[in-house]
């Protein structure tokens, strides 16, 4: 039986992640539920997984969760305010951490999980692409596994060689990789005429042709953020260098990413775009358990298709891959810029095109500085989101 604690479970990751774990209830546990603020939905799914507790980082969210439990007769222990998410995901009980908290929210309790040892299962792009090495020393001092849950990620990490660690330095080398090949939708604007591109609305930008995600993520599929933030995880999950992660636009999402060795083979993992796939694998690696995600159909699939990235297009994946080689704190800078850019796009208060505009200032006029602690990156995740918030709401006037 595995304990489980799972940091953002009323996110759609963490929906996915129940009902993998509700197929194999002699399986798994679900020690702890954890979230931000969404206390009704944590309600139910305490009702029906009865965890020991529930953790919610807004005080007061966490005192009507209480309330809400105690009317519907459910022992489950909340906790609230700083450091509840924290104390749940370094519980000694706990073997594994899912961590799908959105954004840098989550970054200390995933840490935290690292450091006590635990299993994190790592659903949260940002706590590698805000605090990089810092994440993995804390993951070297605990001892415990990383296992990648984004479907690109774990994509690759099925195409590695078994034996294959993630979080260390030149460890892609090592195995003979030659490339790691990121797949990539398009999202909803791949076609979509350049020009047009500024009016459109956050509807259409969520509008995603293939995955079921919430709305950030969806908006940075549509910008092909999420493509740059996810180069920048593959640079410290695989122990590869920036020039050779490269991304394939693959309109399908049938193929989720790929591996190329250094004897000219290529590796794939393909299947049905479902996040319960690689929720299903970080679960139970090195086993394969049901997921309930259906077959792939090679019949019906007329053609793949692969293309190059866009780059007037898509240039937040150009600043992605800036970021990275400017190294330090740039990509916590990227990082805050884009979910300050991004909320505001989806507030109405910033054309589509703003978020790119935004970004690319703010990163042009910070001073990265090296990534010598946690302070550092909260600090510049601090100052970027300040510059941010002040660029958007310029740019926003003079759309406006």
């Amino acid at each position: 039986m595995k304990r489980l604690t799972l940091l953002g479970s009323t996110g759609s990751i963490g929906e996915s992640t129940l009902d993998v774990v509700a197929r194999h209830p002699g399986r798994f546990e679900v020690f702890a539920l954890a979230a931000r603020a969404s206390h009704e939905k944590l309600a139910a799914q305490c009702e029906r997984f009865a965890p020991r507790y529930a953790a919610l980082a807004d005080g007061g969210a966490a005192g009507r969760l209480r309330e809400a439990l105690r009317a519907r007769g459910v022992a489950t222990e909340v906790l609230g305010g700083p450091g509840a998410l924290e104390r749940v995901a370094t519980e000694p009980a706990v073997d594994a951490v899912m961590a799908a908290i959105v954004g840098a929210a989550g970054l200390p309790a995933t840490i935290a999980a690292a450091r006590a040892g635990k299993d994190v299962l790592l659903a949260n792009k940002e706590a590698l692409v805000v605090s990089g090495a810092l994440f993995l020393a804390a993951l070297a001092e605990g001892g415990g596994a990383l296992l990648p849950v984004d479907s690109e990620h774990s994509a690759v990490f099925q195409s590695l060689p078994r034996g294959f660690t993630c979080g260390r330095a030149g460890e892609a080398a090592r195995h003979g990789v030659r490339r790691i090949l990121l797949t990539a939708s398009g999202g909803p604007f791949r076609a979509t005429p350049v020009e047009r591109l500024a009016a459109v609305t956050p509807d259409e930008a969520c509008a995603h042709p293939n995955w079921v995600m919430g709305r950030k993520i969806s908006v940075d599929s549509a910008t092909m953020m999420n493509k740059g933030l996810e180069v920048i995880e593959a640079h410290w999950l695989f122990g590869a260098p920036r020039e050779a992660i490269e991304i394939v636009v693959h309109p399908q999402s049938v193929i989720h990413s790929m591996v190329e060795y250094h004897d000219g083979s290529v590796l794939a993992q393909l299947g049905a775009p479902d996040m319960r796939t690689p929720i299903a694998c970080a679960l139970a690696w090195p086993e394969r358990i049901e997921a309930g995600v259906a077959p792939v159909d090679f019949a019906s699939l007329a053609r793949l298709e692969f293309g190059r990235v866009d780059d007037a297009r898509f240039p937040c994946v150009r600043l992605a891959y800036e970021a990275l080689a400017r190294g330090g704190t740039a990509p916590a800078i990227l990082n805050a810029a884009n979910e300050v850019a991004v909320e505001r796009f989806l507030a109405g208060d910033l054309a589509f095109t703003g978020i790119a505009a935004v970004i690319e200032n703010v990163l042009g006029r910070s001073t990265v500085q090296p990534l010598d602690g946690l302070e550092a990156a909260w600090r510049a995740d601090r100052e970027a989101r300040e510059a941010a918030g002040r660029e958007a709401a310029r740019l926003g006037r003079r759309a406006g």
